[in-house]
């Protein structure tokens, strides 16, 4: 998010220019999309899925692309509404108990066969999923993805007094799981 978006597509005169401009997105922002998602959602198949949406979303809408914002900011505010959307349809249909919201998920993690993480890398992605929604994304963009707050705020469209406030939070909730669940 940190380099500037010198390869943005200026725009597309024929289907031939958009599908060069579309390959070149792919192959710029797709791992780092990835992992911005993987984080937010946790498992790899379902961070596929949710990746595989957003590059539907951008093909579909990359003519339209003003350059109001920078590319990379327009495309991580896709990813990350994808991945909520996401998260609230599988809220929607399971009905997890919330309390045991972070073991399920380090279980899914250790039988992932993509999670090459040791226990405590399990913990914290568990505390991590602990987090409501809005404090896991902005957790996952600061302290993985080491985003500004003002870059934050763009995507979110958020202040960043209150994404400051978010991550602060977290990172507090994060240390308690943690600390509480150590062995």
């Amino acid at each position: 998010m940190q380099e500037a978006d010198n390869d943005t597509p200026k725009g597309f005169a024929n289907d031939k220019e958009k599908r060069q401009g579309f390959e070149q997105i792919v192959r710029q922002y797709s791992e780092k999309l990835y992992w911005t998602v993987r984080r937010i959602v946790i498992n790899h198949d379902d961070a596929n899925d949710v990746l595989q949406n957003v590059f539907i979303k951008v093909w579909k809408s990359i003519g339209d692309f003003e350059q109001r914002a920078s590319l990379s900011t327009w495309l991580y505010r896709i990813a990350v509404n994808e991945s909520l959307d996401f998260l609230r349809r599988q809220k929607d249909t399971a009905s997890i108990d919330e309390s045991g919201a972070g073991a399920n998920i380090a279980n899914r993690l250790l039988a992932d066969d993509y999670f090459d993480g040791n226990r405590a890398q399990a913990l914290l992605q568990e505390a991590i999923a602990t987090l409501p929604e809005v404090q896991r994304v902005v957790f996952t963009m600061r302290y993985y993805d080491e985003m500004k707050y003002a870059d934050m705020s763009r995507i979110l469209n958020t202040s960043e007094g209150a994404l400051k406030a978010s991550y602060h939070i977290a990172m507090k909730k994060i240390t308690a799981y943690v600390q509480m669940h150590e062995q």
